[in-house]
């Protein structure tokens, strides 16, 4: 089976969310993009993937239209992880990590979706066995800034099923005001994007302290401070998670057997696709070591997430973007039922293609 076209598409789709106007890498967010990466195979076989993402799609495009895309068409693809390697060797001098590694990682998650559809087996299967059916979500808020806007979206995503749920502040205020929302019997977690310098982390997290967080996310800038990471886990007893920003599977093992990150959180569509992820899900595995993966996605990233909880039960939950999209690319699928967890596809490959009328409406170019 050989490569024969790759289209990188991508789409914009209109959104509500429970704040007023924000985003992320300093952008506010009218729409949320995405970047499918559509993989057809010699014989008409088609497969879908996803790379990252959002503000940076205009040079991930680019990556993939004049870098990636040349090297691929025409390669054989029957033995995946062959050819993907010789693909990031190839690349490597471009950078590990960015745009050419986000590129990488829609094609190696297209590539797997051609694979079992191929052989009429999920990905789970194809990754060695799919050991549930469903897995639990949290909802992962955008930023809300106002105490009272906070407590009226916990209470609104409790309402939804939710029983965990994660913040995007920097403050004690927004903090106490889920907490008290909603209760004890919720789990709480933190992203504050890589906010503050070590000593400023330490002064935050002992604040952070009474309110019981399951976890606090990325805490230290600039964020290979792995000294400071340590030195804040050893003074303040609060759960660390990071790794939505390291490049490759191999990059997790020191931090995996340094003992100061609690949860990992490996991004399928930043780090190398389906193929890297699973590999550090078997490391982390191995070590007795908890994934929490990165996955504020609803198009072909978000499948391979499931997919990739299917197969390892290291992965605790999965993370649901907590928005609200005029249009969906996938219907229902991919959203918590009543009890809180997303049931997962069975069918071949990541189980479900994007609906191509929604991808013609919204795509931009």
């Amino acid at each position: 089976m050989k490569i024969a076209s790759i289209e990188s598409i991508p789409v914009a789709i209109p959104y509500r969310h429970d704040g007023g106007q924000t985003g992320f890498g300093g952008a506010v967010w009218k729409k949320l993009t995405y970047l499918l990466i559509r993989v057809q195979a010699d014989d008409g076989l088609v497969g879908w993937g996803e790379a990252f993402g959002y503000n940076v799609i205009p040079a991930t495009k680019k990556a993939m239209d004049e870098l990636v895309r040349p090297l691929a068409l025409g390669k054989d693809v029957s033995e995946l992880a062959a050819m993907m390697g010789l693909l990031k060797k190839a690349l490597h001098i471009y950078g590990r990590s960015g745009p050419v590694q986000y590129a990488l990682s829609g094609l190696d998650i297209a590539l797997w979706d051609l694979a079992g559809k191929r052989a009429g087996s999920s990905v789970a299967d194809m990754l060695g066995g799919r050991m549930r059916a469903a897995v639990p979500a949290y909802k992962s808020f955008m930023r809300l800034l106002e105490p009272a806007v906070i407590a009226r979206a916990c209470a609104r995503a409790v309402g939804q099923g939710y029983r965990s749920l994660k913040l995007h502040e920097t403050t004690v205020e927004a903090v106490d005001a889920a907490r008290r929302e909603i209760g004890e019997s919720v789990d709480l977690m933190l992203d504050v994007n890589c906010e503050w310098p070590a000593e400023e982390a330490v002064r935050m997290a002992g604040k952070l302290a009474p309110y019981r967080l399951k976890w606090l996310e990325e805490p230290i800038w600039p964020p290979e401070d792995t000294a400071g990471l340590a030195r804040l886990r050893k003074q303040v007893d609060v759960p660390l998670a990071l790794g939505e920003n390291l490049a490759n599977a191999v990059s997790f093992l020191p931090l995996l057997d340094a003992g100061v990150v609690d949860y990992f959180q490996p991004s399928v569509t930043k780090v190398g696709g389906i193929s890297e992820v699973h590999e550090v899900a078997l490391a982390a595995d191995a070590r007795g070591r908890l994934l929490a993966p990165h996955s504020p996605y609803f198009g072909p990233g978000l499948l391979a997430t499931l997919q990739l909880a299917a197969r390892h039960g290291v992965i605790g939950g999965i993370e649901v973007f907590g928005v609200d999209l005029e249009a969906r690319l996938f219907g229902d699928i991919g959203l918590p039922g009543p009890d809180g967890a997303i049931p997962i596809p069975d069918g071949p490959g990541l189980g479900c293609d994007p609906d191509p009328d929604i991808v013609e409406r919204y795509r931009l170019v």
